[in-house]
């Protein structure tokens, strides 16, 4: 009698392949972890540092991270002081803790010591596809701030959004208006247009030429409009409030989801004569390419006109789902 192995070798060629589907993001389990129980609070390692945190809020930020399953990844932090001065936390304790998709309770990562510019990178390991938040606390004041990591399956459809005068009516091109960022009008239907797409299964990219310091501010302008407020990437600029190099740090972006991540990017949404070319110079076609704005319909772009009603009414709404595999729904994060 033949094994069963040999059996089911001879009978694979006629088992049909079925083609790979990939999952859907989670976009409930890392917008609602449990309670965390960090580090337990000890003293700074240096005098400056205890005169600096007594003298300043902290305005801590993560780089979120988006990798193709099977990849290890890696997220970096920095940790600074003042929303003006971003005085840089050197040679301290922090410490990393993870959750998200299939987790049960936050994962320990370990503790990382600052460098001179008050920057940590931590390795994460190569995690299953799913959504996941990194809660980074500083253990000398228990501060702390979070990021996203995205671990994607290849070919995961997937929407590109400028923020800044896309989703907002404001293009944000002075100092004041970036530490206002988190009080921005939304254009009508936007965070209704951005909700549909999470909610038919895409992946969202939401896409800033920020420097990377209002990442904060940023990410807590899309929590206000109800929007989960991942996968977040700024420029890491660091020379002020107007980064120079717009149009190529997007470009290069874009190209680096499709070409490094995988992911099947089937729509792109801005408003500058920056995001036409960014996303054109990263391949994407100008029928996928959309356009609010004095700019809209520029060389031939597809216009969004005054706000997002009637794009969302007709051409949203309609759209099919993203072809992935979702068990449940996905409902706005609370």
């Amino acid at each position: 009698m033949p094994t069963l192995v040999a059996r089911c070798l001879a009978i694979a060629c006629a088992v049909p392949v079925l083609p790979a589907v990939a999952a859907c993001p989670d976009y409930i389990t890392a917008a609602n972890p449990p309670t965390l129980v960090g580090p337990v609070k000890k003293p700074f390692a240096s005098i400056s540092n205890l005169v600096l945190t007594g003298r300043y809020a902290p305005w801590h930020m993560a780089h979120d991270a988006i990798v193709k399953v099977g990849t290890p990844a890696r997220m970096s932090a920095k940790f600074d002081y003042d929303v003006a001065l971003h005085k840089d936390l050197e040679g301290e304790r922090v410490h990393a803790y993870l959750y998200g998709t299939g987790m049960s309770g936050w994962q320990y990562v370990g503790n990382f010591l600052t460098d001179s510019d008050g920057k940590i990178d931590v390795a994460l390991g190569t995690r299953p596809a799913g959504e996941y938040v990194v809660r980074f606390v500083v253990e000398g004041d228990l501060s702390g701030t979070s990021g996203y990591l995205s671990v994607v399956d290849p070919g995961r459809d997937t929407i590109v959004f400028d923020i800044d005068g896309t989703l907002t009516t404001s293009d944000f091109e002075a100092y004041a208006d970036y530490v206002g960022v988190r009080n921005a009008r939304p254009y009508r239907y936007a965070p209704e247009m951005v909700n549909a797409w999470r909610d038919k299964g895409y992946q969202l990219i939401f896409l800033s030429a920020r420097p990377y310091w209002v990442t904060r501010d940023g990410r807590a302008w899309l929590e206000l409009q109800k929007i989960a407020p991942w996968h977040y990437h700024s420029n890491p600029y660091s020379g002020g409030p107007m980064p120079p190099d717009t149009q190529k740090f997007k470009g290069d972006y874009v190209r680096h989801l499709r070409d490094a991540v995988g992911l099947n990017i089937v729509r792109v949404y801005g408003n500058a004569l920056t995001d036409i070319g960014a996303y054109a110079d990263a391949g994407m076609a100008k029928a996928d390419t959309y356009i609010i704005g004095p700019h809209a319909g520029v060389a031939g772009t597809r216009p969004v006109h005054g706000e997002y009603g009637e794009h969302y009414r007709l051409l949203v709404r309609p759209a099919p789902p993203a072809r992935c595999r979702a068990d449940a729904t996905l409902p706005a994060p609370s």
